[in-house]
């Protein structure tokens, strides 16, 4: 099951924690985009939409109350959805022919571990949110770490090139991977 930091919930509920709404804000635009564009919004509209769906939790985080035994991302669509269904309704103009909100399937992946959106997801925290967090360690720790866990080389090769034992390789992965649990939760499926 993959479910956000409880760190960052609690961070954000602080509005003033600018760090903690732009790590919030890295983490999940790709994915409210994707469900977006999954409902047929035009990229100007699923952009509008991700934007109003932030402007709804700038209110609502405060004071929400996680449910570990919940997925936060569940919420998250709902949320979503919800907002996409008062556009349709604020603009009144006709929906999709054939297409009623109420019948749309929980977002493709919700739900299916393994899925492309879920993948997505995860190459974009890969990709785009773990290098913001670089410079919390030695480069040279940080190397390791990611030729190893991110590019999936073996240890040993890993090793070898950066002028480390392999146990060094393998506390680097260590080190990193306890901070991005603490900061990430287990968005990271680690």
């Amino acid at each position: 099951m993959h479910t956000t930091s409880a760190t960052l919930l609690v961070r954000v509920r602080e509005l003033a924690d600018a760090d903690a709404w732009g790590q919030f804000v890295r983490v999940y635009s790709p994915l409210l985009y994707v469900w977006a564009k999954q409902m047929g919004l035009r990229h100007d509209d699923a952009v509008d939409l991700v934007q109003d769906v932030f402007a709804v939790l700038v209110q609502k985080l405060p004071t929400f109350d996680h449910d570990k035994g919940q997925r936060f991302r569940g919420w998250l669509w709902t949320v979503t959805r919800r907002r996409w269904v008062e556009r349709q309704r604020r603009a009144q103009l006709p929906l999709d022919a054939g297409r009623d909100p109420a019948d749309l399937p929980a977002a493709a992946g919700a739900t299916e571990t393994g899925s492309v959106e879920e993948r997505e997801f995860h190459t974009h925290l890969l990709r785009n949110v773990l290098p913001s967090l670089r410079g919390n360690f030695h480069e040279s720790t940080w190397r390791a770490f990611w030729k190893h866990v991110v590019d999936g080389r073996p240890a040993a090769a890993v090793a070898e090139e950066e002028g480390l034992s392999v146990a060094a390789v393998y506390k680097a992965k260590l080190r990193v991977s306890a901070h991005l649990s603490k900061e990430l939760g287990d968005l990271l499926g680690r």
